[in-house]
């Protein structure tokens, strides 16, 4: 499997400043390259090169590897934003936000993470350097360090792709590493998590990861962030900018535990993770406006992309189910009823009487559909 491993760079002040030429040359190029694609109407890679390969390679200084890796990039960002304008996430057709993306040309920040490959990055693990290009050529004995795993991770694994990426004033390379995926366990059922904003994670065995100090962290985090805007100050800038990834570094960190423990457990008891698809929640529901920072803030998707790398590491099956009714269907007798959740923390049964926490009662029957649907697919003969 494939890991993103960062390291960080520690360049000298003349080995920085040829960095951050580079950067700005390639995302310069890639801004180019992006309005003639618009103009054009040519959004495939290696049609786009017949019309700006050679004009960015001369007028940036952009070595072949790199051009290249720019008009890719153009592409792949063409390709997201074509995906966000099907989804819907850019407004109905027509709106004038829809029609600002389709019809303007994407434009790109300076400090942009730019790719490398292998022809343009070596890594020199006993010294703990690399040599880049740039620029003005290449660059060697850049050191780089952190944490062992990382180390380990980019010392023993087939390093891929690299991007390099300069954030708050630092340097960080963003690695692909190879590690070998342990073989998957057969699992003797699935422990079922739903996800929620109350509840982070409640899963099957009753276990709740609750919301209260993430969620009363964020609302504390946002009425700081409205003091500091209203006051307008230069210090009250400099302290908005300072904490600017603060509380998305906290939330990040709290997943991480939760998918950690989650996955544990898995292991722990054989069993298998069943979690809810719920791609595209944020377009299917609709709040009040007090509610919306709520939900935008809500990190599922984080959560279960931290749940499903560190299951396949583990060896552990992860499948996503289909979400609907999960939250009103009784897991004992199977009757479905939008009156069995009289309110957000409740499941009472109006056939057979069960009442049980509506968040547990969810899990156990994703957990009953993840069975089903894994062994719909790997046991389709069982008897």
């Amino acid at each position: 499997m494939k890991l993103v491993v960062q390291v960080k760079l520690l360049p000298s002040q003349g080995q920085a400043a040829v960095l951050e030429s580079t950067l700005r040359a390639c995302n310069t190029a890639a801004t180019e390259v992006a309005a003639v694609a618009r103009k054009i109407g040519c959004y495939r890679n290696y049609d786009l090169r017949k019309h700006v390969y050679q004009a960015i390679k001369t007028s940036h200084r952009l070595g072949a590897q790199a051009a290249q890796h720019v008009i890719k990039k153009v592409c792949d960002a063409y390709k997201t934003l074509a995906a966000n304008v099907r989804a819907g996430n850019y407004g109905k057709p027509g709106s004038q936000r829809r029609r600002a993306v389709e019809t303007n040309p994407i434009s790109f920040r300076w400090q942009a993470a730019q790719p490398y490959d292998a022809r343009m990055l070596s890594w020199q693990h006993d010294a703990r350097t690399v040599s880049i290009w740039t620029v003005d050529g290449r660059v060697k004995n850049v050191a780089y360090t952190g944490s062992p795993d990382q180390l380990e991770a980019v010392t023993t694994g087939p390093v891929g792709e690299s991007d390099l990426v300069h954030r708050d004033g630092m340097w960080f390379l963003h690695a692909t590493v190879e590690v070998d995926e342990p073989e998957s366990i057969d699992p003797d059922g699935f422990l079922g998590v739903d996800m929620g904003i109350a509840n982070i994670a409640y899963d099957c065995d009753g276990t709740r990861y609750a919301g209260t100090k993430l969620n009363g962290y964020r609302r504390r985090q946002l009425r700081l962030r409205r003091r500091l805007q209203a006051k307008n100050t230069k210090s009250a800038r400099r302290l908005l900018a300072r904490r600017r990834k603060k509380e998305a570094r906290h939330a990040a960190n709290v997943n991480h535990v939760i998918a950690k423990k989650i996955v544990t457990e898995a292991a722990r008891t054989s069993r298998g993770i069943a979690v809810e698809d719920l791609t595209g929640i944020r377009a299917r529901v609709r709040l009040r406006k007090p509610q919306r920072v709520t939900l935008s803030s809500w990190s599922f998707h984080q959560l279960g992309s931290f749940l499903a790398y560190k299951a396949c590491r583990a060896g552990v099956p992860l499948v996503e189910v289909d979400p609907r009714y999960t939250s009103q269907t009784c897991h004992r007798c199977g009757h479905r009823d939008k009156r069995n959740r009289p309110d957000q923390e409740t499941f009472h049964c109006r056939s057979c009487g069960v009442v049980a926490h509506a968040d547990h009662n969810a899990a156990l029957n994703i957990a009953v559909r993840g069975a089903q649907g894994w062994g719909a697919v790997n046991r389709p003969h069982a008897a």
